[in-house]
């Protein structure tokens, strides 16, 4: 055996010794008192998901090239819907209640036809994808404070911050997703990306109560130009723009 060849036999044992060692950041999760498993998860995977997310989790799927907006590519560790601060990895409960959702005006159906065992199992699997979940810890949850009377001096309140923060420069004056910068908007990967239209109902992208309302501008969704407002919004500034924003809705019930 050449030089070069005994070089690359320990290189590939040591690897090996090291595979065995170092369980994956996704070997096992607890989410709910459910312990998820990515061994039982990748059946699951295979099954309901690489048609979309694709075989090595980066959203190039079969049926991925005909969505818009595309599957979520998991090996960046990039997630939109978090109660995390902005850039950093989702809790495990943030993944978890996605699965179950779904995600609104998107191909991605809810799952919670799927019990939680077998989500939680699917959670698993999913964060072997990215090797951000070896080396990073989520943040702590933002911490949300309870939620005022919505009145109608907290409304008007709350239209004063959608004009200062600039929301109506994407989301439109009448929150419809018509604002000037609408159509030069584009996500992580270049691609064109359409704000969220207020007057189509009560959901939302990550969630339809209030709570999920306040904790999407606060944590931003990140992969798309919506950004957190954590440092430029106190929380009661923030709840009147919930309130505001649940005007523009046109099936909102009171």
């Amino acid at each position: 055996m050449s030089k070069l060849n005994r070089v690359c036999a320990v290189a590939v044992a040591v690897w090996s010794l090291l595979a065995t060692a170092i369980p994956s950041p996704g070997a096992e999760v607890n989410v709910g008192g459910v312990t998820g498993q990515a061994a039982r998860g990748k059946q699951l995977y295979r099954r309901y998901c690489v048609g979309c997310h694709g075989a090595k989790g980066d959203g190039q799927g079969e049926n991925g090239v005909y969505m818009e907006p595309r599957p979520r590519d998991f090996t960046t560790g990039t997630f939109k819907c978090r109660s995390t601060p902005t850039g950093t990895l989702p809790l495990d409960t943030d993944v978890f209640a996605t699965i179950g959702r779904g995600l609104f005006a998107s191909s991605m159906p809810s799952w919670k036809a799927l019990t939680a065992q077998e989500r939680a199992d699917l959670l698993a699997f999913i964060k072997d994808f990215s090797p951000r979940w070896a080396v990073e810890k989520p943040q702590p949850a933002l911490e949300i404070p309870p939620e005022p009377a919505d009145s109608t001096e907290s409304v008007k309140r709350g239209g004063k911050v959608y004009e200062r923060m600039e929301c109506w420069k994407c989301h439109g004056k009448d929150g419809s997703g018509n604002g000037p910068s609408s159509t030069t908007l584009t996500d992580n990967k270049d691609r064109p990306i359409v704000p969220y239209d207020f007057s189509k109902g009560t959901r939302f992208k990550c969630g339809r109560t209030n709570e999920d309302l306040y904790k999407i501008f606060m944590t931003g969704l990140d992969g798309t130009p919506m950004p957190s407002f954590k440092d430029n919004l106190p929380p009661d500034e923030a709840w009147d723009l919930v309130h505001y924003l649940r005007t523009l809705q046109a099936g909102v019930k009171k």
